[in-house]
């Protein structure tokens, strides 16, 4: 886990867990004082997640015949993505890394929960990636864009492959979709601007990175910088119809919540009070009683391959 100080408490933090063109699972945020609020952090990273599961499952299925020694995710939070590729390569010492022991924790709780082998490490990211030893599949979701240096990290990422090994990097994708363009009240098209307002938020983040440097995000192309071959990139959709489960409903609802407080300042009055009635638990028309509430998005992997097998 890094730490800005740009406060968007999801394991994505700039609009990752609202606009998935920018979401996570590295915990980028800000945690200034000891009265953070690690258990609502955790249950919404977790929610997140399980949420966007299916994407996880379709990329390592995308790794065919791969057969890792030792697996890092790089990044972790609470354990999602490492709990499910330890389920996947049940013969390899699958490790999760982040830099919050409390997610860490989570992360054990739920590996022991589901009956799989995980290791678990703190590291900072990018500053602790020299300790972690050689891998035959690093995955990192979310994570590099909180870094000022992009090329960089991604170069260091592609260091800790064994001859072979797989990077797998989890950057951009499409915004999500929750609710129709049409909610009955306030102005048609709330989503269109929310992606406005998180788009000049994304990037005011990236500018203030220490260290931050201009690049190109043709990811293929940096992968291939990075000395890898085989730089590909694959789009996994994420679909859950209306009307939506109890966990992705939460979800959605804790995603509204964040966009209501970092991008206040970006939005008007009356998009301002949309978000205040959808988020009416006593509303009819809130997303806690929305029947057509539903989650669309889609998730983009880049893959490269560490040469001399």
């Amino acid at each position: 886990m890094t730490h800005d100080d740009h406060g968007h408490p999801t394991h994505d933090d700039h609009g990752h867990t609202s606009h998935g063109g920018h979401d996570s699972h590295s915990g980028h945020h800000a945690h200034n004082g000891d009265d953070f609020d690690w258990a609502a952090l955790a249950d919404l990273l977790e929610l997140e997640g399980e949420t966007h599961s299916p994407y996880v499952r379709q990329a390592l299925a995308e790794l065919g015949q791969l057969t890792p020694r030792r697996v890092l995710d790089i990044g972790s939070g609470p354990g999602v993505a490492a709990c499910r590729l330890a389920t996947v390569f049940p013969g390899a010492e699958v490790t999760a890394v982040d830099g919050a022991p409390e997610l860490l924790a989570r992360a054990e709780r739920r590996a022991e929960r589901l009956g799989v082998r995980l290791r678990t490490q703190v590291a900072e990211f990018p500053a602790g990636l020299a300790d972690l030893g050689p891998a035959d599949l690093v995955w990192s979701g979310q994570a590099v864009h909180h870094v000022g240096d992009q090329q960089g990290v991604l170069d260091q990422l592609a260091g800790l492959l064994e001859p072979g090994g797989v990077l797998a990097v989890v950057e951009g994708g499409l915004p999500p979709r929750w609710l129709p363009r049409d909610l009955g009240f306030g102005r048609c098209g709330l989503q269109e601007r929310l992606d406005v307002a998180m788009a000049e938020r994304f990037g005011r983040m990236r500018a203030e990175l220490p260290g931050s440097v201009a690049v190109v995000e043709d990811w293929p192309g940096m992968l291939r910088a990075a000395g890898l071959t085989g730089a590909r990139s694959r789009t996994f959709l994420v679909d859950h119809p209306a009307p939506l489960a109890e966990g992705p409903r939460r979800f959605v609802r804790g995603s509204l919540e964040r966009c209501r407080q970092v991008l206040a300042d970006l939005l008007d009055a009356e998009d301002l009070a949309t978000l205040d009635r959808l988020l009416d638990p006593s509303d009819p028309a809130g997303v806690d009683h929305r029947t057509d509430l539903f989650l669309l998005t889609a998730k983009t992997v880049h893959f490269g391959t560490a040469p001399g097998a």
